[in-house]
């Protein structure tokens, strides 16, 4: 799709880079890398590809290739991947490229970036645009997407969700929510001063997914508006209005008894508690196709609930 003229505003075309860097996981998504020989057309384009050996420390191979001169860092893999290499581009100010070769890769698709062609991705490191876009963060640990905690499965299956609101905020989270297992009671506080203890499900993302049509359900419009937003499905003995809840907020808080398991960006993790979720507004400079599907081209609007 043709760049928009009205949207050059927020995505400014750019030099390409002279020293970037791709790593490459070839297992994730049944091993698309390797299918389509991603390594050998990235190096023909001139980008130097890092290939994940299995067990391989892939923070400290971007630490190393950011310490040996790399001006642009990229990953071609599952969307837990792509969190470790834009946090470490975003603390040292690099550009990002999003390399759609997971599973869902979600990441990609509310980039706009075509996440079934990764081989059309690598254009955005020859004839790319630019603009900054949020990364969330928990304990201090970023992600790109979301992170969700708490109990999920047969309870959302039960008659107290059957009303349209709440099946949607089900849909939604069932479309998004990683690996996450049985918690310690959790207390979370929405954004109308109610207490919820150890909700079904309760996902934190990296500004806020879209519930309602026009926009497709389980995409986030927007990924600048320096929000998170949260869903939260409430135990079924809870009366309606407290059974689900959906809100943004910059800031939030989880307090738990123990530690929690969680799922961050697909990849399970541990959380000791409290859990300090916040937004990083305007964090990672993000490079795609100049050719993508970029909706989210237009000017941030003001921050709103």
């Amino acid at each position: 799709m043709a760049m928009d003229p009205r949207m050059m505003d927020d995505w400014r075309p750019v030099a390409a880079p002279r020293r970037p860097v791709l790593f490459i996981n070839p297992a994730s998504g049944n091993g698309t890398a390797r299918r389509l020989k991603l390594d050998e057309k990235a190096r023909a384009a001139g980008i130097r590809c890092v290939v994940l050996e299995p067990g391989a420390d892939l923070a400290a191979l971007v630490r190393d290739a950011i310490a040996t001169g790399a001006d642009t860092l990229g990953m071609a893999g599952g969307d837990g991947s792509m969190a470790v290499v834009a946090a470490a581009a975003s603390s040292h100010g690099l550009p990002f490229v999003c390399v759609p070769a997971g599973t869902r890769n979600h990441f990609a698709r509310d980039l706009g970036v075509v996440r079934h062609d990764p081989i059309g991705a690598l254009a955005a490191f020859t004839e790319g645009v630019e603009r900054r876009v949020d990364l969330g963060e928990v304990n201090g640990r970023v992600f790109v997407n979301n992170v969700s905690v708490g109990i999920y499965g047969n309870a959302v299956q039960r008659p107290g969700y059957r009303s349209a609101k709440l099946r949607t905020l089900v849909d939604t989270a069932r479309e998004v929510l990683g690996p996450s297992g049985a918690a310690p009671p959790l207390h979370v506080m929405d954004d109308r001063g109610d207490e919820h203890a150890q909700p079904a499900a309760l996902l934190v993302s990296n500004n806020p997914y879209a519930l309602e049509r026009p926009l497709v359900p389980g995409t986030r419009p927007r990924l600048d508006t320096g929000r998170l937003g949260v869903i939260l499905l409430g135990q079924p003995t809870e009366p309606p209005h407290r059974a689900g809840r959906a809100w943004t907020t910059s800031s939030l808080e989880v307090v738990a008894g123990a530690s929690v398991h969680a799922g961050r960006d697909g990849e399970p993790m541990t959380l000791e508690p409290p859990l300090r979720f916040a937004s990083r507004p305007g964090a990672l400079r993000v490079r795609v196709p100049s050719r993508s599907d970029l909706r989210n081209r237009r000017r941030p609007r003001p921050h709103s609930r």
